[in-house]
């Protein structure tokens, strides 16, 4: 049976885009979850995908959190995400710091726009200590629905990829009011834990073949004549917007190796910002990846 790989529609899946056009589901399939990564864990658990790529400080979060679903399988995207902040296009907020106090939208509970938040309200010094009840979240599921508060004022901003943002930014329909990048590598592959959801050489097969994918969009050569062309067909971004986004992309040149300091650097950052807290004795890096698996380095 082959894999069931979760992932969302944007501009980073394009390895993994042609990877499956090539595949044609011999040995994997595509399952979409435009909620984010916070849906791409629940589905992980639900029992709706086999492997996922998604960003990384949630998935970390998670398994800090106890979760014993999924562990890490590879590394996928090596370079930060820019988070754009975004508001009503008719909101009175005009800066970051006019944020405090208020409702963040979220897709998800444990998402990637509820870790940024809380990274955005420590790099403001909105919270004294590691306490997190200072901030407010409203759900709103999708990219849809976090538009949609902003604009009817049930939240004050929500925090998603600029890029993928910026077509309701060029229609007017929200504003960008500052953007914080994450303080690690943004995207990694997990897995769920149990081998007869997801069996080790599956796995390894697929994120060894993926590499290849991977560092072929990364080449020179697809960065000068490939990439905007594939982008631009599947996405429908404007070339200007898709060439300025591969000036600030890099992918590995190894999926099948996360390096252990990505992990510890990540942990500190959500411990120190209240996502996480410490336990006794510390974190372990072997508690957050399938060691036989992926190579920690």
């Amino acid at each position: 049976m082959p894999l069931r790989v979760g992932y969302v529609r944007e501009h980073f899946a394009s390895p993994l885009l042609q990877f499956a056009d090539d595949d044609k589901g011999e040995t994997f399939t595509l399952v979409e979850c435009p909620g984010g990564t916070g849906q791409l864990i629940a589905a992980l658990a639900d029992d709706k995908v086999d492997l996922v790529i998604a960003l990384t400080d949630p998935l970390i979060a998670g398994i800090g959190k106890g979760n014993k679903t999924y562990r890490l399988v590879g590394s996928y995207v090596s370079t930060p995400l820019n988070w754009a902040v975004i508001t009503g296009n008719d909101s009175k907020f005009q800066s970051i710091d006019d944020l405090k106090g208020t409702t963040i939208g979220i897709s998800r509970p444990g998402s990637g726009s509820q870790t940024m938040a809380y990274v955005m309200a420590l790099q403001h010094e909105w919270l004294a200590g590691p306490q997190t009840h200072e901030l407010e979240f409203q759900v709103n599921n999708d990219i849809h629905g976090l538009v949609k508060s902003v604009n009817d004022g049930t939240t004050s901003a929500f925090m998603w990829e600029w890029f993928t943002t910026k077509p309701w930014l060029d229609k007017g329909e929200v504003r960008f009011i500052g953007s914080v990048l994450t303080p690690w590598p943004s995207w990694m592959i997990a897995a769920h834990t149990s081998p007869e959801r997801a069996p080790h050489a599956e796995i390894r097969r697929f994120v060894a073949t993926l590499t290849g994918y991977v560092r072929a969009f990364d080449s020179k050569e697809k960065r000068l004549h490939g990439n905007v062309e594939f982008i631009k067909e599947r996405f429908g971004y404007p070339e200007e917007d898709i060439k300025a986004w591969m000036q600030t992309v890099g992918y590995p040149d190894d999926c099948t190796a996360i390096p252990g300091k990505v992990i510890t650097d990540t942990l500190n950052v959500l411990v120190t910002a209240g996502v996480l807290t410490r336990p006794e004795g510390g974190f372990s890096t072997d508690d957050f990846t399938l060691k036989d698996v992926v190579r920690v380095v």
